[in-house]
This record gives structure tokens, sequence and C-alpha cells, in this order.
């Protein structure tokens, strides 16, 4: 834990370190479709991040032992690239972030998608970071959610994600890593933007009450914007087939 002299100011004047203000989210792009081999794709470049993601499914499930004669079994694998950071936990192979990571990111999405309707199937998510910079499960749960809806498997809604917290004692939204490694609470929240269901939640650091409202009232802001460049992303790999 770094001593309060070895932290960054986070807060000049009202906005940080970026230029940004509290409530103003990266820049997003996304492209769907950019995997020819994969059922369904997207990448994401929201900020410095740079997420590929891809889809396989629904197919034949494998382990046998796995399969549900009922419904599709969600696969998620989250991983960082060796490259994408200088944290531990852009290291080569598995370790318990991103094992914890693939799991929540699997419990969101068979929370959304009609698995019922693909019994004794399974459906394969990849998550890779290519590049690290704060933010990264939920921009990986944003990419995802395209590339599910690339692959034209029927889902409740797009999620979208986004995170909130507190940094130089004010409410904030979308933290680059500086300020999620140096802030006082960070809370990742997935959500279902057509009824705002929350479908992730995680958090670290401590808020109030009144602090939460208004980081819940952020956050769903936030993703009604993400979620418009998630459909157009969507909408413009069938305009480019016209």
């Amino acid at each position: 834990m770094a001593n309060d002299s070895e932290k960054p100011q986070l807060l000049v004047n009202g906005k940080r370190i970026d230029g940004r203000a509290l409530d103003e989210i990266r820049e997003i792009k996304i492209q769907a479709g950019i995997l020819n081999k994969a059922d369904g794709s997207a990448y994401l470049e929201w900020g410095n991040n740079k997420i590929l993601a891809a889809v396989y499914g629904p197919k034949e499930c494998i382990p046998k032992h796995d399969m549900n004669p009922y419904k599709a079994v969600i696969h998620c694998r989250y991983a960082m690239a060796p490259f994408s950071s200088l944290e531990e936990h852009g290291r080569s192979g598995p370790n318990r972030r991103s094992t914890e990571l693939s799991k929540v990111i699997r419990e969101v999405f068979e929370n959304v998608i009609f698995t019922e309707l693909y019994p004794k199937t399974a459906i394969d998510i990849f998550i890779e970071i290519l590049q690290g910079d704060g933010g990264t499960r939920c921009a990986g749960i944003t990419a995802a959610s395209v590339a599910l809806a690339n692959a034209g498997i029927p889902m409740k809604d797009l999620v979208a994600a986004v995170a909130v917290g507190k940094i130089g004692g004010e409410v904030g939204i979308d933290f680059s890593k500086d300020e999620d490694n140096f802030g006082e609470s960070d809370l990742p929240l997935a959500i279902a933007p057509r009824n705002n269901e929350i479908l992730l939640l995680q958090m670290d650091g401590l808020l109030t009450k009144e602090e939460l409202n208004k980081a819940f009232g952020m956050a769903f802001e936030a993703v009604k914007r993400i979620n418009k460049i998630q459909s157009e992303a969507v909408r413009a790999v069938y305009k480019n087939t016209e």
C-alpha cells in the first residue's frame, strides 16, 4: 500500500489527471465482426485499454459431462496478455484474478443469454486484454456483449459495464489505472440498460449511502451512452455487407 506522500494528485481544480470531469468516461471505440474464424467477435478501445473478444457457439459441449440437457452451458475465459501490463496480473498463464473474473463474467452472461434455446450445447466466450489501463473487467464485458450479438446469440439485452468510485474525496466514474490504484474506492457494475438490471456488482473500499446513490446515478447515465456505441457497432457490420 502506497504512503500518502507517494500517491499522485488525482484531482487538480476539479479535473482529473487526464483532463476529464468526474462524471466523464474515456473515449470508446468498438468494431464488431473482426475475426473470420469466430462466430462473433469485437475489438474495443476504451481509453488506453485494448481488448479483443471472441465467441464460439452454440456448439457441441466438450467435455460431455458438462452438458446440460435443458440449456446451453456458458464457458468464459478472461485473460490479460503477458505484455498488457507491467503489473503482476499481466503475467503469462492463469492466476487467481483471471479465474475470479472469468467466473463473474460468465455469471453475467448466464443471466442475459436465452440459454434454454440451445440445450446440450456450449457457448464459449474469450476475452483477451491486449493492453490494460484500469477498468478492464468492465471493458471486457462490454466487448463480449457485442461479440455475442455479432454471433447472433439471443439475449435479453446488450450488457454494458462501467466502474464508479471515489478519488480525491470525490465520486467519479471510469477510473484509469492510477485512479484505480490510488483512489479510495472502486465499484465495477454491469447493467442491462433496458430496465437498469444490475448483473455485476463488486466493491473495493467504502462509500457512504449518499456517495453510493450518486455513483449509481453516474453509472446508469454512462451505460446509456455505452449501450449506444455498442448498438452502432453491431449495426455497422450489417451496413457494410449491404
